[in-house]
């Protein structure tokens, strides 16, 4: 145990971000340098409030298997080498997790029963920043090749997970990425503020000089079939995400300047990068409504502040989250309740209990406002409540409302593999799909989900075709796939 009474003695303290003011005018992250440099100075006493309970908890809120009391006792104790080690044991990114994830380690900490739970993120993001900055993280090439040889289609957080591991196994692996670059969303879809590419830049250059391959701007089912891909390779992963945004199918969808997120925010991540964006989707002087309260929609606040729009408001049908965690939502589970993100501090309109029912344009093919009325939850029925119709000014609609599922008219019609009852790919509990020799993580096979879940289906899935290779695997494997995702 780090600080026997650490988590009487010191309260929690997280890292403070940069005045709105200042980071408004600019893309670079949030934090004054990077998260890790910011929390250096306060995350020994923070990681000392770790109980070193009995049964860690926190362990149930993360799919990693992260072993967070083990680490949090090291950075007490200032052994970073070792928590480093611990770290990198369960998760390949944490410098991706301690940006990007909600931390429900944090809701499931024994601390947070009946006190503010342990920096359970902001430790992680310290001891990886810290090590980056050292030069501690290096390279881990295999001892050996097997001569066995993987494509992995999708260089997203559960692509690079599987690619990096079955590299250090030994194996060939090549990664296809139809974007320029790799990284998926993590490079075109979360924007700057949130994580810088360099972040993502350094890792993808420690699994090149490991020997995993890329493959970028091929495009799999277009450029190289489904079934030119398992012809040349022993091992076919598809790590496609899930990227079927859901729509709004109400009158006046048609009108020009309704877009998806995932529209909008890789062309504004291009143009912050310097790249031409011809007819770029901006938000400048324009009122903007995002339809849809998660993290995607918070990304398309941050984006449209900076990219000076004249008004921003963001819809949610669900109700208002309770402050404190209601009653239906124990610990140790992650609750529903009122968040603010980095981009709700800078400005825009929350509006809640509100439902679309129409588009309007301006009489040239543009939308120009938005009708919408207040919407009630009677015994798990919506229903919009009289009298509460209105309308208010849009020049730009963005769509953040979730995804269905993966694209499937492309490589995975080609090769052949079923779908489950929600749309995804199915597989089974080694992650395999009901076609040999062809595998599925991440979002595709278990629908839209968070980052970790994401990096631990590619490791997992990783072990499956290792397994599957080589007839045994020393690979770990963290999670299996709940009963509904498997093949019937």
């Amino acid at each position: 145990m780090a600080d026997p009474r650490g988590f009487m003695t010191t309260p929690r303290e997280v890292a403070q971000r940069r005045p709105v003011a200042e980071r408004v005018h600019d893309w670079h992250e949030v934090y004054p340098g990077t998260p890790g440099r910011a929390l250096l100075p306060i995350i020994g006493k923070q990681a000392g409030r770790c109980m070193d309970c009995g049964i860690p908890f926190c362990h149930t809120g993360c799919p990693l298997g992260n072993l967070i009391p083990e680490w949090n006792d090291l950075v007490w104790r200032g052994d970073w080498d070792a928590a480093l080690d611990r770290l990198h044991a369960t998760n390949n990114f944490p410098e991706f997790t301690g940006r990007l994830c909600p931390a429900p380690c944090e809701t499931a900490c024994v601390v947070g029963i009946n006190a503010d739970p342990v920096t359970i993120k902001n430790v992680e993001v310290t001891i990886i920043d810290k090590a980056w900055d050292e030069r501690r993280v290096t390279p881990q090439p295999p001892e050996w090749h097997t001569g066995k040889t993987v494509a992995v289609v999708g260089s997203g957080p559960a692509g690079l997970a599987a690619a990096q591991q079955l590299t250090r196994a030994g194996h060939t692996v090549a990664v296809f990425e139809r974007a320029e670059e790799p990284g998926g969303l993590l490079r075109f879809g979360i924007p700057e503020f949130k994580m810088e590419k360099s972040v993502l830049d350094r890792r993808i250059r420690q699994m090149k000089d490991e020997g995993t391959h890329f493959r970028c701007g091929v495009s799999v089912g277009v450029d190289v079939t489904g079934r030119q891909l398992k012809e040349r390779y022993d091992v076919v992963v598809l790590a496609i995400g899930s990227t079927v945004g859901r729509d709004l199918p109400v009158p006046g969808r048609e009108l020009a300047g309704i877009h998806q997120a995932m529209e909008y925010l890789p062309q504004s991540n291009r143009a912050v990068l310097g790249r031409e964006v011809p007819n770029q989707i901006t938000a400048k002087g324009k009122n903007v409504v995002i339809i849809g309260g998660g993290d995607t929609g918070a990304d398309c606040l941050g984006t449209a502040i900076r990219q000076g729009a004249a008004s921003i408001t963001q819809l949610e049908i669900m109700p208002t989250p309770p402050d404190q965690r209601p009653g239906h939502q124990p610990w140790p589970t992650y609750p529903m309740i009122y968040r603010v993100s980095s981009a709700h501090e800078e400005g825009g309109e929350r509006m809640y209990s509100v439902s679309t029912s129409e588009f309007t344009g301006d009489g040239q093919g543009n939308v120009a406002s938005l009708r919408l009325s207040e919407v009630k939850f009677e015994a798990g029925r919506m229903s919009p409540v009289e009298g509460t119709e209105r309308e208010i000014p849009a020049d730009l609609v963005l769509l953040a409302m979730g995804f269905t599922g993966p694209e499937t008219d492309t490589v995975v019609s080609q090769l052949g593999v079923s779908l489950d009852e929600r749309g995804n790919i199915a597989r089974d509990d080694s992650y395999a799909t009901d076609v040999d020799g062809v595998f599925v993580c991440g979002d595709a096979g278990r629908g839209q989900s968070l980052i970790v879940w994401a990096i631990a289906e590619g490791r997992a899935c990783a072990a499956g075709v290792d397994a599957y290779l080589s007839g045994s695997t020393k690979l770990p494997s963290p999670i299996r796939p709940t009963a509904r995702q498997m093949i019937v």
